[in-house]
């Protein structure tokens, strides 16, 4: 079986695939700032937005 999925190359974006689905991750709302992924036991976890003001 093979899952696709589609995604604008026309936008600065991060995602990550958990349990078979694209996910976009929210960018930091000032512009500034950095995602965090977590791992946990060897799988994606959650993730951190930072930024500053």
């Amino acid at each position: 079986m093979e899952n696709k999925a589609e995604v604008s190359l026309n936008e600065d974006a991060v995602y990550r695939v958990l349990q078979g689905k694209l996910e976009k991750l929210d960018k930091p709302p000032t512009g500034f700032g950095e995602v965090v992924q977590k791992w946990e036991a060897g799988k994606l976890g959650r993730y951190e937005v930072k930024y500053t003001k």
